[in-house]
């Protein structure tokens, strides 16, 4: 190693909370002494880091308040220090973090709040992908669509959740003046999060169509998707289901390929 990068590991260090050493090489004077001129680096450096969570997380940050919320925020930058080139992956163990340390671990709307929000950044941020459209879905002979198999883009997230938690989301991200109640759900409710046209959107899945999708993503066949759905239909109305799942997948985007 480097003196120079001696230097860089010992600054970062300090400014993460590493280590708690001042680096030998910051000079002081009549101005500020080492110590201080570090904790105004370290103070700056966690503030643009509490700044990339509020970005990423700011229904949380409503959740929480400001106080709450500025708590939290520091609590996980010494957890998990930043290991990222790239600030955009910071938050990338919130979700987590909210799920498994007190006070948040008692409150999972809190951290289904989080979950949300974290998706719809990693569809925003996701590669772009040829989609599937509707002519050639419906060009497929009726021979071909039992064995079909469908690649799914990567602009798109699944969850369940036990709150209504994308309502509430909503709703702050409209600033309306009357909110709605967080309310647990019997069981949870699945959902659905895409890109279409560099618009994000989402939307609730009944039990069947996420039960449909999920085995879709993971490589079954249209054939096999008919017959797990005999579980909700009949078999004369099972194909109809599926085909009608698919023909909304694509035309959501969602669908990049059949194999």
């Amino acid at each position: 190693m480097t003196l120079t990068e001696d230097w860089q590991y010992a600054f970062a260090g300090y400014l993460t909370g590493l280590d708690e050493t001042v680096p030998a090489t910051i000079a002081s004077d009549e101005k500020a002494d080492a110590q201080e001129r570090m904790d105004l680096y370290a103070g700056a450096y966690r503030a643009r880091l509490v700044d990339s969570l509020g970005e990423d997380f700011p229904g949380l940050w409503s959740m929480l308040g400001d106080d709450q919320f500025y708590r939290l925020c520091l609590e996980y930058i010494r957890r998990h220090p930043s290991v990222w080139t790239s600030i955009r992956w910071f938050g990338s163990h919130m979700v987590e973090f909210l799920k498994t340390n007190p006070p948040y671990m008692d409150f999972p709307q809190v951290a289904e709040m989080a979950a949300f929000e974290w998706a719809q950044g990693l569809v925003f941020d996701a590669e772009h992908s040829p989609s599937l459209s509707l002519d050639e879905l419906v060009a497929r002979t009726p021979d071909q669509w039992p064995d079909m198999h469908f690649g799914f883009s990567p602009a798109m997230q699944r969850l369940d959740m036990e709150w209504n938690i994308p309502l509430l989301w909503a709703a702050l991200d409209r600033e309306d003046p009357e909110l709605p109640e967080l309310e647990q759900q019997p069981c949870p409710v699945g959902w659905v999060l895409w890109r279409q046209d560099l618009v994000p959107g989402w939307r609730r899945l009944d039990v069947d169509e996420a039960w449909a999708l999920d085995r879709a993503r993971e490589g079954v066949s249209f054939a096999q998707i008919c017959e797990g759905l005999l579980e909700w239909v009949d078999e004369t109305h099972a194909p109809l289901r599926a085909a009608g799942f698919l023909k909304t997948w694509v035309g959501h985007c969602l669908v990049s390929r059949i194999y």
